[in-house]
């Protein structure tokens, strides 16, 4: 599937975007609200959804005058905070809320920012609804790419996140078949340079201390572990119909190369910039047009030396774990991802040790009879599944 569009002919938008914004209060959703700040005049929310937070959402909707809001969490239903939306903004709750937003009929595109496996329902109705796609929300692609790229539309696929945006960016005008090699960047993360003994004994508070961006615990913890640059990997794979083995991930510690793309005559283009994910963001909602930024420009002459090193695969062993799941394809990626999300947060909790992110990952991995990728349904049913023997896992720890 060719996500790319001819934009020599493009035009200027004659009325703003109007934007979804599906996970508004966490480390995206608060960065998007900055660039739709920024240009009133590009730019309209007309729909927003949280998990939980009833202020936050209650904060936005008056802000922006959004016209259609929703709670995931049904037990919010009585929240006294939801007395102060705006009137004539309609609300409602439940994750099915959450997907219809994605097919409003005064919605352009969705930008899909909500955490884990529960972003593929909404990214699948965006799309079949033939709306703009603007997944920050990996987890939708590694568990169900297979399902969702096949609805794609040239133009109207465009990634949030840093690296595959840094990509799309990258191949804009290129032929897809002189494309030898992705290079796909990563931090390192906090342990860089750690050894596996080392990475034993580290702390959830040690992991979440990002060298070079802000971003949720959940991601934090994925950067920390490497996992979220197997991902990635997938990610990649699925956006731009790349093998999994032609995506070569490249450890660069100052985070302003954010991605790089290699041709059959050797010549690689990068995208370079500020370590600031509304420069991404704003990208994906103002594609194929370039816009006045919120980020800092960097100043090259007096920027830091670039290095870069391959990863320790030895020591970070859920980089490839995540590879041969993608490798696999199928329902492994999923299983492989909802055993993740469940050690991660256990982690976090400190109900198990750093190390065993990857040990329960691995042993989920190897319980799961593969098959076939067929429906939501049955991503639905081998996800739950993962996470019930990944809990399993966990409690064998206590």
């Amino acid at each position: 599937m060719n996500i790319f569009e001819d934009t020599s002919s493009s035009t200027v938008r004659e009325r703003p975007l109007r934007v979804a914004l599906l996970g508004c209060s966490g480390s995206i959703g608060t960065q998007t609200l900055d660039v739709i700040r920024m240009h009133p005049d590009k730019l309209a929310l007309t729909a927003v959804a949280v998990n939980s937070l009833a202020t936050k959402l209650v904060s936005v909707a008056r802000e922006f005058g959004v016209a259609h809001a929703a709670i995931a969490d049904e037990a919010r239903r009585n929240d006294p905070a939801l007395a102060e939306l705006p009137q004539g903004c309609e609300l409602d709750f439940g994750e099915d809320a959450v997907t219809r937003l994605a097919t409003l009929p005064d919605v352009d595109c969705v930008l899909v920012a909500v955490v884990g496996e529960a972003g593929i329902w909404a990214s699948h109705a965006a799309l079949a609804a033939g709306k703009i796609w603007a997944p920050a929300n990996k987890e939708a692609l590694v568990i169900g790419g297979g399902l969702l790229m096949p609805l794609a539309k040239p133009g109207r696929v465009l990634p949030v996140d840093s690296e595959h945006n840094a990509i799309y960016q990258c191949l804009v005008g290129e032929r897809r078949r002189d494309l030898r090699k992705i290079w796909l960047t990563c931090s390192g993360g906090p342990f860089f340079g750690r050894t596996r003994e080392q990475l034993e004994g580290v702390t959830a508070a040690e992991a979440l201390a990002h060298p070079t961006w802000k971003m949720g615990a959940k991601i934090t913890i994925d950067c920390a572990t490497l996992m979220n640059k197997g991902l990635e990997v997938i990610e990649a794979h699925h956006l731009f119909d790349v093998a999994i083995d032609d995506v070569e991930v490249l450890v660069h510690r100052q985070s302003k190369i954010h991605s790089a793309v290699e041709f059959a005559d050797g010549s690689v283009k990068a995208q370079l910039g500020p370590s600031d994910m509304r420069v991404a963001i704003q990208y994906a909602l103002s594609y194929p047009e370039r816009w006045d930024s919120p980020a800092t420009h960097v100043d090259w002459r007096s920027s830091e030396p670039l290095t870069f090193a391959a990863p320790d695969r030895g020591a970070f062993r859920c980089l490839d774990l995540a590879l041969e799941a993608g490798r696999t394809g199928g329902t492994l990626p999923c299983a492989m991802n909802a055993a993740n999300e469940v050690a991660n947060e256990a982690f976090r909790q400190d109900r198990c040790g750093f190390c065993d992110i990857d040990r329960i990952v691995e042993r989920v991995m190897d319980a799961t009879s593969v098959e076939s990728l067929t429906s939501l349904e049955q991503i639905a049913e081998v996800d739950a599944l993962a996470r019930e023997r990944a809990r399993g896992f966990v409690s064998e720890l206590a």
